[in-house]
């Protein structure tokens, strides 16, 4: 990451998952990175977004170290004991629906408020979230996911609006959506049979690339693992 100080802080959400883990271990390895806080649901301090008061605990418990230069949210559901992805309007149940957001999309933008405030505000920062190209509106061909996409456009929106208002407070801040991919990880398992997707390391070395490569101009975009900007 040369688009971060010499010593930069970085902090990653969902670590115990597939990209979020590859992204910690690279970090890891950048000897111009001080610090790497790698926060699951059994870390220290613990994030849950199914005990949403977590979040503000982890927050205010990391502030004490000061500062943090790059923030990852590396979380996302597509599946679980409510249901799968919908193929059809007539699919839809209330229980999906409801568990699709507090992850997607409720636990993200608790994380995006508390977490954005470690930004420094007087250097670089990065704080990027996972979204899915099947979150965007104005790409959406073949219907269907019903709740995995609403989810993830409504987390796009937030992202976008908070980008707005960090530019007056964080003014070297970049706040970013990214699309990873299809990675073979443990969210896209159920949906490939045979067909195996890119290895968490090459979709987390990617996403930090583009990560590296956004300005403050760029802030508040939706970017693909490729470098491709994504509408919206």
């Amino acid at each position: 990451m040369q688009s971060l100080p010499t010593g930069y802080r970085a902090l990653i959400l969902g670590a115990s998952g597939a990209i979020g883990s590859a992204m910690a271990a690279q970090l890891e390895a950048d000897p111009r990175c001080a610090a790497v806080a790698a926060l699951s649901r059994s870390s220290s301090p613990a994030v849950d977004f199914r005990a949403l008061d977590s979040i503000a605990v982890a927050a205010d418990s990391l502030r004490q170290q000061g500062s943090w230069h790059l923030v990852v949210i590396a979380t996302g559901m597509l599946s679980g004991p409510t249901g799968a992805p919908e193929k059809r309007l007539a699919d839809l149940n209330a229980a999906h629906m409801a568990a699709s957001f507090t992850i997607n999309t409720i636990g993200p933008a608790l994380a995006l408020a508390h977490f954005s405030q470690l930004l420094p505000k007087n250097e670089p920062g990065v704080l990027a979230v996972l979204s899915a190209k099947v979150g965007s509106i104005g790409d959406n061909r073949l219907g269907g996911w019903y709740s995995y996409r609403a989810s993830k456009a409504a987390l796009n929106m937030l992202l976008k609006t908070a980008s707005i208002e960090m530019a007056r407070t964080h003014p070297k801040a970049v706040l970013a959506a990214l699309h990873p991919g299809t990675v073979d990880s443990a969210l896209s398992a159920p949906f490939r049979g045979a067909q195996i997707g890119r290895r968490p390391t090459d979709a987390a070395r990617d996403l930090l690339t583009v990560l590296d490569g956004l300005q403050p101009q760029d802030s508040g975009g939706f970017w693909a693992y490729d470098g491709q900007r994504l509408p919206w």
